[in-house]
């Protein structure tokens, strides 16, 4: 398909109805991490320094299951685009079995996390904050990725306003329990950042509740999802897994380039952790806009190619793209000109509030690369293109990101030690990296139809 304003135009007009419930969704679910940011920060830098050491143990790995379960939404697209949407309901339900298996793996790893920070040497003030905010987690991570399964299948339906309108009813949900539980009051003990934790577990049985009366509407009961209950069925277990590992991993590898750079930061000190954490906090939800348009991009690409329209598909992806550098573009400037007023909206301590603002101008220089490469991903997810993206993230996130991130913050190799500008300069070029090489992948195998037909057989 040749890309004409007029053929550009008209994809914009079935991506944005897609993407705009997905990227409010997203906005709100990474506004939970940003209250529970802004208002630990309130109490101390310690206890900032806690939530955030504590959840970059906490999303790496829950990434990783709640991407294999992903595996969901570029299935459901391809049989939703072949006209095979009553299939779709019985890949939710082994969807679920995964969520169960693995979601008491990670609850086991959560309630030991304080024998693994003392073994990294983290600040000895965070770890017991840390500890207790990853003992809250733990409740509610069965009911978040049930609910994530189930909002993949909904999204696998080009269905995204209900994403949204949980996501939304959270954040309203969040901010008072979090009050609650960190300051304390009608009788519950002021926690702290250990607060964030409980609130956290509290708002994932609100989503999943939520979700549970989503799936009754007709849409979702054309899936055959409540027909029956499923034992688990390890053939097609196993499909959903060597399609979603890949994903998890990805998500995985780019998400602990990040929380690992924290960790190690967390050798520096609590203001330099409390600092990173904020401009960390002003990148991710700038980022969400982009992984946003990357989910679209996927349920457009799983969709045409579902439908046989190869063209069509390369077309969506490469529009989902412009639009994602588009905003990358107007971002980039946003931050650049409100650093020192965001900085402070998270902290009190003036020496905090300076770094954070130096560190934003990092965040503001990758946000093409950062918004490019998650785009492309989805759009690459969209063709059940999972494992070659897995092998690129590796590669890039941590042979060309954490390894010279390490070494210039750390001085590692006879180089200087540049502390926490070392570690941001080693991220942004992996990001750098990751971006070309996905975009390489991307145009290869948008001319390979072979390999296209072999991806959808699985």
């Amino acid at each position: 398909m040749t890309a004409t304003a007029g053929t550009v135009r008209a994809e914009l007009g079935k991506l944005l109805p897609l993407a705009m419930p997905i990227i409010l969704a997203q906005l709100s679910q990474m506004a939970l991490g940003v209250a529970d940011t802004i208002m630990a920060g309130r109490v101390s830098a310690a206890d900032l320094a806690g939530v955030a050491i504590g959840g970059n143990l906490y999303f790496p790995l829950f990434m990783l299951i709640s991407g294999v379960v992903l595996a969901v939404n570029p299935t459901v697209s391809q049989l939703h685009g072949g006209g095979r949407t009553g299939e779709a309901g019985e890949v939710a339900r082994q969807a679920l079995w995964i969520a169960i298996f693995g979601g008491l793996v990670l609850v086991a790893v959560l309630l030991f996390a304080e024998s693994i920070y003392a073994a990294l040497g983290v600040d000895a003030r965070a770890i017991p904050i840390a500890s207790g905010y990853l003992r809250g987690v733990a409740f509610g991570v069965l009911p978040a990725l049930g609910y994530f399964a189930l909002r993949y299948l909904c999204e696998g339906l080009s269905w995204t306003l209900p994403a949204m309108l949980i996501a939304v009813g959270a954040l309203f949900v969040k901010i008072p329990l979090n009050s609650l539980f960190i300051y304390g009051g009608f009788g519950v003990p002021a926690m702290g950042g250990v607060g964030c934790g409980w609130a956290t577990a509290a708002v994932s049985f609100f989503q999943l509740a939520c979700m549970l009366l989503v799936i009754r509407h007709p849409r979702v009961r054309a899936t055959g999802l409540l027909a029956r209950v499923s034992a688990p069925s390890w053939p097609a277990i196993r499909k959903l897994v060597l399609l979603g590992l890949p994903i998890g991993t990805i998500a995985f590898l780019e998400i602990s380039l990040f929380s690992g750079t924290t960790l190690m930061i967390g050798r520096i000190g609590v203001d330099a952790v409390a600092a990173h954490q904020v401009a960390m906090n002003v990148g991710g939800l700038a980022f969400m806009v982009p992984l946003a348009l990357g989910t679209a991009a996927s349920i457009r690409v799983g969709t045409n190619i579902g439908a046989g329209k190869l063209a069509a598909a390369r077309h969506s992806g490469r529009v989902a793209v412009g639009a994602s550098l588009a905003f990358a573009t107007i971002m980039a400037l946003v931050i650049f000109a409100s650093r020192n007023p965001v900085a402070a909206l998270y902290s009190k301590d003036p020496a905090v509030i300076a770094l954070a603002a130096q560190l934003m101008l990092f965040a503001a220089g990758f946000q093409f690369f950062d918004a490019s490469q998650a785009t492309i991903i989805g759009a690459l997810r969209g063709y059940k293109d999972t494992r070659g993206p897995m092998l690129i993230s590796i590669l890039a996130y941590w042979g060309t990101g954490f390894l010279p991130a390490a070494a210039l913050g750390m001085g590692w190799f006879g180089l200087p030690a540049m502390g926490v500008y070392g570690f941001w300069s080693g991220l942004t070029l992996g990001l750098a990296v990751a971006s070309f090489a996905f975009f390489a992948r991307f145009r290869w195998l948008g001319r390979n139809p072979a390999r296209i037909a072999a991806l959808a057989a699985g």
